[in-house]
């Protein structure tokens, strides 16, 4: 195994196993306790024996010391309940109350870290990414579905079992007839606001949308209201934010203007006001923040032991 040199003792550096669990696709990837990934693959998400057929595959012989799983959700991630480690009421076809947990622990023996594939994007970027050094911080991804995870205290937030805050209910922009698509709230911020919203209200994918198109003023409406909420709720230290719709950079200088329209000057802080293009920021791990998230995960559940 290879060595690191701390001091004048050589320790021998522990190989990580981290899975990215998302409603698309599943990213496996092997790395250290750094968040440095070694290697990474990725799979489509179909049945979860098909797809959890080719993970497993994927590790073994890869004698990892710990797995950290970040997945879709929603999830139970309180360990000691009955139902911990499935992913629970997804709409996601075939995978509603999968045991994604005992699947891995049932063909390796190691600790297996488990959380939201959300929490894991906001330890990664809180250990290694655009938050390093701080107290606290929000990772919010805007893809097919929105969801977001919490660092508060150095701490991932849990507490009845995870947070859901892409399922928050925002104004409705003035000019917005869309019904909205979520399936059990129908105009609930991920119905809204998510790729699929974004389609279906314009008759085009987002990425087809050119920069100037009005669907980006009323995404930015959507999001600086979910944002007001986690400040004024959380007022983390950062916020950090990805996922397939953020990649539109142009989103980033309406969100910041729409949400100080909204904060009204109540909270004063400079990452509010002059600092707020480096207080809302895309991840600094790019396309890594999920995965280097289950590293950290997996490290979290070594440390356990």
């Amino acid at each position: 195994m290879a060595e690191r040199l701390w001091g004048r003792e050589t320790a021998a550096v522990k190989v990580l196993g981290a899975i990215e669990a998302g409603g698309t696709k599943f990213v496996c990837g092997t790395g250290n306790e750094d968040g440095t990934i070694i290697d990474r693959v990725s799979f489509p998400t179909t049945t979860p024996e098909e797809t959890m057929g080719l993970v497993l595959d994927y590790f073994t012989g890869k004698n990892v010391e710990a797995i950290g799983i970040g997945s879709f959700g929603p999830i139970d991630p309180v360990i000691g309940s009955p139902t911990y480690g499935c992913i629970t009421t997804t709409p996601k076809p075939h995978w509603g109350q999968y045991n994604l947990v005992g699947a891995v622990a049932g063909h390796f023996s190691v600790p297996i870290g488990f959380d939201t594939d959300v929490n894991g994007a906001a330890l990664g970027e809180y250990k290694w990414g655009a938050a390093q050094g701080l107290d606290s911080c929000l990772y919010i991804t805007v893809g097919t579905g929105i969801g977001a995870g919490a660092v508060v205290g150095g701490k991932l937030v849990h507490g009845l079992s995870h947070p859901e805050m892409g399922h928050i209910l925002v104004r409705r922009h003035p000019e917005d007839k869309f019904e909205g698509f979520c399936p059990y709230h129908s105009d609930c911020l991920e119905g809204l606001a998510a790729g699929p919203a974004i389609g279906k209200r314009w008759g085009k994918p987002a990425g087809e949308l050119p920069a100037d198109h009005p669907a980006w003023a009323m995404e930015a409406h959507y999001l600086a209201h979910a944002l007001m909420n986690y400040v004024l709720i959380l007022s983390p230290q950062k916020i950090v934010m990805g996922g397939g719709v953020m990649k539109q950079s142009q989103l980033f200088p309406l969100i910041h203007a729409k949400l100080q329209e909204l904060l009204g000057g109540y909270v004063q802080h400079p990452a509010l006001n002059e600092a707020i293009g480096s207080y809302i920021v895309p991840p600094q791990l790019g396309d890594n923040a999920g995965l280097s998230g289950a590293l950290g995960l997996a490290k979290l559940a070594l440390d356990r032991e």
